[in-house]
């Protein structure tokens, strides 16, 4: 039987709707068949047997000079780069065996808690990534709170600025690392180069926007945030803004190569960049406000200083891998175009999440100093606690659209590796809420002296626990949807629990329910969250359940 390699690209094309895949069953092939003389096969061995007939074709995607495999079938290389696809005609049913793939999975067959073992090696330096900013935000309210309550206060709609308009930018992220995955995937260097310099390009338009904004409007955003009867916080807060606006390019920008080195695989290089920006945040704070009496200034100060220089350390640690983080490149309108497309569902996303968090500070802004104070303590907290639900995401994304989708599709694996991240998203909830509502009910004077703040903390601890205890499963969940690109309907869900949500949160406080009734008001919104991502997942046409998934939908899997 005599194999000729024709000039196409490395893919599959199953023309014949008869053929038998086995174990597990693959609907196209993307591995590559490499000679021994290069390197090492990933694939253990082929083997083909058939059934000879006509009017029937199998190409295979290979890159090889000449190689045998199996019994006497030779693959025969004819093009300059070796690299095309091997035709085999006159056949009507082929029979094809995977067998050893090189690149370890989760097994159906592993027990649970060896397979939390292996998630939890796998998130422990992805959970450094999601701490350091929240870290940062909780060092400026612990430091500010020891010195003066309306500062605390003025933290409130100064974060809202500063930090949750930061994920309006969200799509930065995604776009960078989707794009450069993609690229290195096709082991284009050229076209991730190009990638990296168009998007930090955009990333910093429009950090110098950011910057502007805070700087003409931002006093203006601020006043109209906090209301007339908290216009005392105002010239605090806009302090606050003012000068960790000066930072809006670097923190945009080191986003995106932030991004791209994850997109690379590399969760250190990152992980390092961060660790040192807290650590330089922590001590500022210290020396500016414990030390030197600067207060919410030297806060703003410390915390700007720390993302300036975590920014460079993004763009350096991409230098070293041998890319130009300096040079940046003005994207073509249909490139701007791809980058808003790709990333359009996160962002509906991201905003209605940002939308309801604003709400929740907006509502507690209009109910007095202490107890925006209090809210502002209790909301720092609770950003810190979830964020440890943010690598169970991480690993749904990373794992499941190779057992949803890939060559070795097995949704049985698929449903395990979710279960384990449930299990460990509602064993994380329960410790983060034991220990998030002890720390401000035996440990308050941490955050401030007030007793009037301190009560009002204590009141919301309920609601605090519940609405936090369920988050990393429901982190589980959305990045397990994310996997399959169930896009549009992780945007429309979150769209419809923001509205709902929303009216709820304004049900309550026309109510008189205070800061509980708004807290309680957060407890649904999570709840929602989970209850429709699970419904849709275990959906018997759910994608983990879902068998008959033809090649056009197959073709529709993008890099995460």
């Amino acid at each position: 039987m005599h194999f000729k390699t024709l000039a196409r690209p490395s893919q599959i094309h199953l023309q014949n709707p008869s053929l038998r895949l086995f174990s597990p069953p693959p609907f196209f092939f993307n591995r590559c068949l490499k000679a021994h003389s290069h390197t090492s096969l990933s694939l253990q061995s082929l083997r083909i047997s058939s059934v000879m007939n006509r009017g029937s074709r199998f190409a295979v995607g290979c890159i090889s000079s000449s190689e045998v495999v199996g019994d006497g079938v030779e693959f025969v290389a004819g093009n300059e780069e070796n690299v095309g696809s091997v035709s085999l005609l006159e056949e009507e049913e082929v029979e094809v065996e995977v067998v050893g793939v090189g690149k370890q999975e989760f097994g159906v067959n592993q027990s649970i808690w060896e397979q939390m073992k292996e998630i939890m090696m796998f998130t422990g330096p992805a959970t450094g990534l999601w701490i350091c900013g929240p870290l940062m935000s909780l060092i400026d309210t612990a430091v500010i709170g020891q010195g003066s309550s309306v500062e605390l206060a003025a933290l409130g709609p100064g974060t809202v600025v500063c930090d949750y308009m930061s994920y309006v930018f969200m799509f930065l992220s995604i776009a960078t690392s989707n794009m450069v995955a993609t690229s290195l995937a096709r082991q284009d260097k050229n076209e991730v180069q190009h990638q990296i310099s168009t998007l930090l390009f955009v990333g910093f338009t429009c950090g110098v926007l950011m910057l502007l904004f805070t700087k003409f409007l931002g006093a203006w955003a601020l006043t109209v945030f906090t209301g007339p009867k908290n216009a005392h916080i105002v010239p605090a807060a806009n302090v606050y803004v003012q000068i960790r606006g000066l930072a809006w390019p670097a923190v945009l920008v080191g986003w995106v190569a932030q991004s791209a080195s994850l997109g690379m695989k590399d969760s250190w290089g990152p992980l390092k960049a961060l660790a040192v920006a807290s650590a330089i945040n922590g001590i500022g704070d210290i020396v500016l406000c414990s030390f030197l009496g600067y207060g919410i200034a030297g806060a703003a100060w410390a915390t700007m200083v720390s993302q300036v220089i975590a920014g460079y350390m993004m763009i350096e640690a991409l230098n070293k891998k041998g890319y130009n983080a300096f040079a940046f490149s003005v994207p073509s309108l249909d490139e701007f175009v791809q980058i808003l497309g790709l990333a359009a569902p996160v962002f509906v996303t991201m905003m209605s999440k940002v939308a309801f968090y604003s709400f929740l500070i907006y509502f507690a802004t209009s109910m007095g100093t202490h107890t925006l104070a209090a809210h502002q303590v209790m909301s720092q907290l609770y950003s810190m606690c979830t964020v440890w639900g943010e690598p169970l995401s991480q690993t749904a994304q990373s794992f499941m659209p190779e057992l949803i989708y890939g060559v070795n599709r097995n949704l049985a694996k698929a449903r395990m590796l979710l279960k384990s991240l449930l299990i460990m998203g509602a064993l994380v909830g329960l410790t983060l809420g034991t220990i998030a509502i002890a720390i401000p009910w035996l440990f308050p004077n941490i955050f401030t002296h007030d007793g009037e703040v301190i009560q009002e903390m204590h009141k919301v601890l309920i609601p605090y626990f519940l609405a936090l205890v369920v988050t990393p499963s429901t982190h589980s969940l959305e990045g397990t949807l994310l996997a399959g690109r169930e896009l549009r309907f992780i945007s429309l869900s979150m769209s419809g629990c923001f509205s709902l949500g929303g009216l709820l949160l304004l049900f309550v406080y026309s109510r008189g329910y205070g800061l509980p009734g708004c807290w309680f008001g957060l407890v649904a919104f999570q709840w929602a969250r989970f209850f429709l991502a699970l419904q849709r997942l275990f959906s018997p046409n759910g994608i983990l359940y879902s068998e008959d998934l033809n090649q056009s939908e197959l073709g529709k899997l993008k890099a995460v």
